[in-house]
């Protein structure tokens, strides 16, 4: 899964890609790289980013996603919104994943709306309100508390119909450094694999912060990482730098 961000604000490729152009041209770069779903992120979720509406993502988002769809038909898009109403505007121009940070905590409609598009759900574990997203919580047992919530939020979109749901663990979201490599550690036993695993470490601040280096200075680290997670299972790595991300997921096969 290929990062495209359309926001002004993102930490570490902020204005890049905010204009159809650009996303385009980025779009191209990430498939010919070996993308095969597109996630397009119309607000930034780093802490102290700004905080957009539904109307504001949707004018953010223009036609760009038909746009990718008539240039890239073979592309699978993903809509990365916690609003039920992004995710209808998303539908109507042909999304194929959405991808809800949230777990349906930010906006009561959005498990409903899930349930009338019929499109697989990514489903992150994050704390209960857009105010707390980051506030770090120190868990007595990260894995445990995640398959809890885990538990918690699969039983209510199963009931809803929801049967396509994707797991994402949250990095970078309220987590302590330790607990997330942790986390990192003991992917395998989220969800015991009943659901496909999505990763995103890519540039997060638990990796390069405790190194004193930068988002893009961590390569290396983070293709040990991902290695790591796709021996326990993973099936979905969300990345900024794709063509990295390709040549391990080729090692990892070949070592199968």
């Amino acid at each position: 899964m290929g990062i495209l961000n359309l926001t002004p604000d993102s930490f570490s490729d902020g204005g890049k890609f905010n204009d159809e152009k650009t996303a385009l041209e980025h779009t191209e770069k990430l498939l010919k790289e070996g993308a095969e779903i597109i996630d397009i992120g119309p607000q930034s979720t780093r802490p102290h980013a700004e905080f957009l509406t539904s109307k504001e993502e949707i004018l953010r988002i223009g036609k760009l996603i038909s746009q990718i769809k008539k240039e890239f038909p073979e592309a699978l898009i993903s809509l990365d919104t916690f609003y039920s109403e992004t995710v209808k505007f998303g539908f109507d121009e042909g999304i194929d994943l959405i991808n809800d940070i949230s777990g349906g905590q930010f906006d009561h409609n959005m498990f409903d709306i899930v349930s009338a598009t019929g499109l697989p759900y990514i489903l992150m574990h994050i704390n209960p309100s857009y105010e707390r997203m980051h506030d770090k919580t120190k868990f007595d047992d990260i894995t445990l508390e995640v398959n809890r919530y885990f538990s918690e939020k699969t039983r209510e979109l199963l009931q809803k119909g929801v049967r396509d749901i994707i797991l994402d663990p949250g990095f970078g979201f309220g987590k302590t450094v330790e607990d997330q490599m942790k986390l990192i550690g003991e992917v395998e036993y989220l969800e015991f694999g009943r659901f496909p695993l999505l990763i995103g470490i890519s540039r997060k601040s638990f990796i390069y912060k405790p190194l004193g280096k930068t988002p893009l200075d961590i390569n290396e680290e983070t293709q040990k990482l991902h290695m790591k997670v796709l021996k326990q299972g993973a099936k979905i790595l969300r990345v900024h730098d794709v063509a990295e991300a390709k040549k391990t997921v080729e090692i990892f096969l070949q070592e199968k």
